[in-house]
């Protein structure tokens, strides 16, 4: 089987066999309900697929959708001519980059209809082409714009740069409602819903999909699709790992599987990473490697963000329907990009929990998180991660709370702010990363947190607490039982209480029974 990874052309991947999970019918749904549209998905999600396939479609390039859902649900097949807006694969440092960008797309659709261009600005360029090809052409255009939030989104740290693209962006958008009657479908995307920045003042006409039941798996896979198409791959990704199918088909769930853009919605898998596992027949952290949100882990670690909370507290839906780039909340921008999606939905209240979508997504979130907490976390310090682990696993606890007392020694202090948030923070990516290697449990309550970690040999029940004496950290385990569920156990046990000073930002104490 041939995956297409990294190709977002409809019509290259089905003129070259590649395999393609059919959604036309999604799209014939949208074509003859509506008229403008926006969906919001991640990163590498098949967005430019989804836009190049109604491209095709509205393009009335019937042979391309042989054997596919919308070839007996469209009888007509009408070409209209079709605008495609593409604003993906560069990166935007200044405002030229974006003024080469429109000028690149508007000369092309000048060439490809014989246009003579009237005016220099983009929006006025752009309004002559919409009329002057619906009276050429006799019909009315589409409109498809992808990743229509890019500049701003690589501007976000430059408020003038960013105010430069809203301005330009917003006048060229707004051109569509102006000239709605010479218009057949307009459909933009994007990571991100952009919120407060005029960029949809003068769409307000666009309907947002982003979270409607009926497109949830417009984009993606869902574990219906993975059963449809790839039975096959599963079964060589099987035998490549030395899994049964079952287990197979449930590491891929845990990997790659997990998101949810509404309530009620069926899981769904991000592609990118699914088809890379399936084609090279190795489980890995393929999306993200695609890119990383640093912008967003500086913003929670300059924030009073408790990290744990992300997937604790409920949030209201508007957090997570639009952005406000002017007051940036990091929760909505860890949804929309992906890093987090909806647990479950309390309608009483009208408000949401969510959730690290999968494995892949959690230890890549939680390693980017690292190299902001805690920088000399790298594999070659004395404070990687699996030097903890193999404390942990060898049973030396007594190199194991000097390895701590030297991290948190030698930690950067300069970007943490308040110390017990820090103090509190720390651990959780600590404790979320060792997670990855051994089991490791962790319960916060007013700022005291105790951590369980088991191994085959042994077990470690750890309670740190601040501005407090270690021996008040172990009474506190004596007083609250925590030993008692494994009285009969016959693994080594190390009860261990710290006490951590918010004055000196390091470890005080720390003692053992």
């Amino acid at each position: 089987m041939l995956y297409p990874i990294g190709i977002q052309n409809f019509e290259s991947i089905r003129q070259g066999g590649y395999v393609y999970v059919d959604k036309t019918n999604l799209i014939h749904q949208l074509a003859t309900t509506g008229k403008y549209y926006f969906l919001s998905r991640p990163r590498r999600f098949g967005k430019s697929l989804l836009v190049s396939t109604m491209e095709a479609y509205f393009q009335g390039k019937k042979a391309l959708f042989k054997g596919l859902a919308i070839e007996k649900l469209e009888k007509d097949w009408t070409a209209y001519p079709v605008l495609h807006l593409d604003l993906g694969g560069k990166t935007y440092r200044n405002e030229e980059d974006l003024e080469i960008t429109l000028n690149q797309h508007l000369l092309q659709w000048e060439q490809d209809f014989d246009i003579k261009a009237l005016y220099t600005e983009p929006d006025a360029r752009f309004k002559d082409i919409i009329d002057t090809v619906c009276k050429k052409i006799g019909q009315q255009v589409v409109i498809l714009i992808d990743e229509y939030d890019k500049p701003i989104m690589d501007a976000l740290e430059n408020r003038s740069l960013r105010d430069a693209f809203r301005s330009r962006l917003s006048g060229f958008y707004s051109v569509m409602k102006s000239k709605d009657g010479n218009i057949k479908f307009g459909f933009l995307t994007g990571v991100t819903k952009l919120g407060k920045l005029s960029i949809f003042s003068g769409l307000n006409n666009l309907k947002d999909i982003s979270m409607d039941y009926r497109y949830a798996d417009i984009c993606g896979i869902s574990e219906t699709d993975l059963h449809a198409y790839f039975t096959e791959s599963v079964r060589e990704l099987a035998e490549a790992s030395r899994l049964s199918e079952e287990a197979c088909y449930a590491k891929l769930k845990d990997y790659y599987d997990g998101y949810h853009f509404c309530e009620g919605s069926a899981d769904i898998y991000n592609p990118f990473s699914l088809l890379s596992t399936l084609d090279s027949h190795r489980f890995n952290d393929y999306w993200y490697e695609t890119g990383t949100p640093t912008f967003v882990a500086k913003a929670l670690a300059k924030g009073k963000y408790n990290l744990e909370n992300l997937t604790l507290d409920k949030v209201p839906s508007t957090v997570l329907s639009g952005i406000n780039i002017e007051d940036i909340d990091p929760v909505t921008l860890l949804y929309q990009s992906g890093y987090l999606t909806i647990q479950s939905y309390e309608d009483r209240i009208r408000m949401y929990v969510l959730k690290y979508p999968n494995q892949e997504v959690e230890r890549g979130f939680m390693d980017c998180l690292s190299k902001v907490y805690m920088p000399t976390l790298n594999y070659t310090s004395p404070f990687a991660v699996y030097k903890f682990v193999e404390d942990f696993e060898k049973g030396d606890a007594e190199s194991l709370m000097k390895r701590f007392e030297a991290f948190f020694a030698d930690a950067d202090y300069e970007i943490v702010g308040n110390a017990e948030l820090y103090f509190q923070n720390t651990m959780y990516v600590m404790c979320k990363l060792m997670g990855q290697y051994t089991q490791v449990e962790r319960h916060t309550s007013n700022g005291r947190m105790d951590i369980l970690v088991q191994t085959d040999k042994y077990i470690y029940i750890m309670e740190l607490k601040m501005d407090a004496s270690a021996d008040e950290a172990l009474k506190q385990i004596e007083d609250k039982g925590y030993a008692k569920p494994f009285a009969a156990d016959p693994r080594k046990l190390f009860k261990i209480g710290v006490g951590f000073s918010s004055e000196t930002r390091r470890i005080k104490e720390w003692k053992m029974a």
